[in-house]
């Protein structure tokens, strides 16, 4: 039966009823909660197709880019590739698609397409006419592709899959993890770390970049060549790499590609080089040896004389901004392009007449595109509101994704008045939507500076009225709030449920300079917290229609850990708390996560720093907490493990605070899976709307 009550009925009907006792649903599993009208829904959310990875063809006519979209009865993504005409049209879907079509790339003459697919059985790489009308499998690999580009001179692909490095052949690997799975024992032993990769356990492989010649007809001709032959390092990297880390250059001769090679000692630090190396074959060539921080994301310029990357200053600081680096392709007379530049590029590539470079970068709330001149240094910005990916520059076409609070990815040409869009993706659902506009402000925070923030209006917005609110908190700690179309925290499905938003970007976040970010190093639980108290008094004091009497506090991640701070130190303000995958003992998390190089928030292992570790440990704090929190976690989240929540849940049910746990055994870190988003959604919207009701 459809679930269709209001929120309004729901918020009245839960604020009277008994306090669920153990894993009571207050609504139906894969519930859709009702929007008010003009509003998102959850299911509404989930259904909308998600567009990336635009690619123009080499005669700059056509953009080939994909599309995720939902299979709700299968409850996972599927991928298909379009096509639009560059100068504006009717965008196509490729019959190619059926059977599933992502990481679509363009063949050197652009008369065929290469994607991958794991319609076969496996993920290998397969070729299709320009058209997209039929393919043929490329590659037939026992082990799966993880990434690929075409070379240049379009003789050879560089494919990217998981090899054990001790082994000369990929059967060999295929044949190791057979055995493995075959065995009754499921006993696994490991001499160093990471132990764990985000969601899984490591098994030992790494992944390699091969060279695979291709024939005349474009298939695979021969065996591939390991360019990393027994080099104990991951190229793209684990867990979340991808083919951004290595580049070829234009006459298709030489690979350069970021990775690390500390061995045992990898896990605890962030220093990536850049090698060089043959696609002949024969020993790398480190290029960036001398320096101790992340180098990565390298560029070949169009003429093949110049190398560009971004390099990090300092090893083991997160948020460290990077600079953009220029020197000859071999590696040699390598210069800051952008010493003075204070913000931090995320994604870098060259214009197509190689006389600027193209970088996104967090700037201030916004993800914009920025245009470096390659010989100055000379920044400018290209785009406005907004987050941009994707970009791709081909002859006179300049093409990127962009998307905003105010609606999901589209393909888009062109920059400033000249900008327009190619697709429009998801029409249909948004001209149904009445969505409010974000309202930024700006308040003093900690220590007198100029911190931003967002207030939304709930939908529906009547002048005079009074509203709910929630307060979103970012996670990261260095991952900020900015103007995008979120799919796991949209702050739209919140208004759409009748509360007014409200966002801040306290001191750690980036996109507001290097010292900004730095500011919470050392400082996780008192300058981010100041931020957030006083953003939170400026919202109510310039938006009184919210009722801050009738709010609650939601974050993820490092906004988890928040969360459970307020809890102990700030809960004056708030009717309930949500907390998901947070943090209650940060020593026991910075020794039990994925990752070994984390302790740069606390300036060392806890060990050696425990005083300052206990000082903003939101368990340290329980005894004071008070307000009921619904607490969620994903079982495969290895970032920060389960035992968090279950800890969290604990101290609060030991107190008697009206609480409850919802577990989520087939997520990690993220809620992916479309109806596990929905019933994840709905717990926080069935908790928020309890404790948010009007009081009779």
């Amino acid at each position: 039966m459809k679930f269709s009550i209001s929120i309004a009925a729901l918020a009245l009907a839960l604020a009277t009823a008994p306090m669920a006792a153990s894993a009571q649903q207050a609504s139906p599993p894969g519930a859709d909660v009702a929007a008010l009208p003009g509003g998102l829904s959850m299911r509404a959310l989930t259904m909308m197709d998600r567009v990336s990875d635009p690619r123009v063809s080499p005669d700059g006519r056509r953009v080939l880019y994909s599309v995720r979209s939902t299979d709700w009865e299968g409850n996972r993504g599927t991928s298909a590739l379009w096509t639009v005409p560059a100068a504006g049209g009717e965008p196509v879907k490729l019959a190619i698609s059926t059977g599933g079509a992502s990481s679509g790339r363009w063949a050197v003459d652009g008369q065929a397409i290469y994607f991958l697919s794991s319609r076969g059985g496996s993920n290998q790489v397969w070729r299709a006419d320009a058209a997209g009308n039929a393919a043929v499998q490329v590659t037939t690999y026992p082990v799966d592709v993880v990434a690929f580009k075409v070379s240049p001179d379009g003789k050879n692909l560089i494919v990217a899959l998981p090899v054990f490095i001790d082994c000369e052949t990929l059967q060999c690997t295929k044949d190791r993890i057979d055995a493995d799975n075959r065995s009754p024992s499921t006993v696994s032993g490991y001499d160093r770390m990471p132990l764990r990769q985000f969601d899984h356990w490591n098994d030992g492989r790494r992944q390699h970049l091969f060279v695979q010649p291709l024939n005349g007809s474009g298939l695979a001709d021969g065996q591939p060549r390991d360019l990393m032959a027994g080099l104990d390092a991951d190229t793209p990297s684990q867990p979340q790499g991808d083919e951004n880390e290595f580049a070829i250059s234009p006459d298709g001769r030489t690979l350069v590609y970021s990775t690390q090679t500390q061995g045992a000692g990898e896990a605890f630090t962030n220093n990536s080089d850049l090698f060089r190396v043959s696609i002949d074959g024969g020993a790398a060539t480190n290029l960036t040896e001398a320096n101790h921080g992340a180098d990565g994301s390298p560029a070949f310029s169009p003429d093949g004389r110049r190398l560009a990357w971004l390099a990090g200053e300092r090893e083991n600081v997160g948020g460290d901004q990077a600079l953009v680096m220029v020197a000859d392709a071999d590696g040699s007379n390598a210069r800051a392009l952008t010493p003075n530049w204070d913000r931090g590029p995320g994604s870098l590539t060259w214009s197509s007449d190689g006389r600027s470079l193209l970088a996104t970068a967090s700037d201030d709330g916004q993800n914009r595109l920025f245009q470096i001149d390659a010989r100055t240094g000379a920044v400018t910005p290209l785009t406005g509101r907004g987050a941009i990916s994707g970009v791709q520059s081909q002859g006179d076409v300049l093409v990127y994704a962009r998307d905003g609070f105010d609606a999901p990815t589209q393909i888009m040409s062109g920059t400033g008045d000249a900008a327009r869009a190619l697709t429009n993706h998801n029409a249909e659902a948004m001209a149904a939507l009445d969505l409010p506009q974000a309202e930024a402000f700006t308040f003093a925070g900690w220590n007198g500076e100029d911190v931003r923030g967002w207030v939304f209006k709930p939908v529906g917005y009547v002048e005079g009225r009074t509203y709910p609110a929630v307060y979103l908190i970012h996670g990261g700690p260095k991952s900020p709030w900015t103007e995008s179309w979120s799919y796991r925290w949209n702050p739209q499905i919140y208004t759409s449920a009748g509360y007014a938003v409200v966002m801040v970007n306290f001191h750690g976040s980036p996109g507001y300079g290097q010292a900004f970010t730095d500011a919470i190093n050392d400082h996780w639980g008192d300058r981010p917290l100041e931020d957030l108290q006083k953003g939170w008094a400026a919202a109510l004091a310039s938006n009184r229609f919210i009722d801050g009497d009738r709010a609650c506090a939601l974050g993820a991640s490092y906004g988890g850990y928040m969360v459970n701070l307020i809890a102990g130190k700030w809960n004056g303000p708030w009717a309930c708390l949500v907390n998901h995958a947070g943090v209650f003992d940060v020593p026991q998390l910075m020794n039990a996560m994925d990752i070994g190089n984390f302790i740069h928030e606390f300036g060392g292992p806890s060990w050696e720093r425990m005083d300052l570790y206990r000082r903003f440990s939101p368990g340290d704090f329980a005894g004071e907490w008070t307000k009921p929190m619904l607490v969620l976690h994903g079982e495969r989240d290895f970032r920060v493990p389960i035992d968090q929540g279950l800890a969290t849940f604990s101290a609060l049910q030991r107190q008697e605070i009206p609480s409850r746990f919802v577990r989520i055994p087939d997520e990690n870190h993220w809620v992916l899976k479309p109806r596990n988003y929905v019933d994840w959604q709905r717990e926080i919207l069935d908790w928020t709307a309890r404790w948010t009701a009007p009081r009779q």
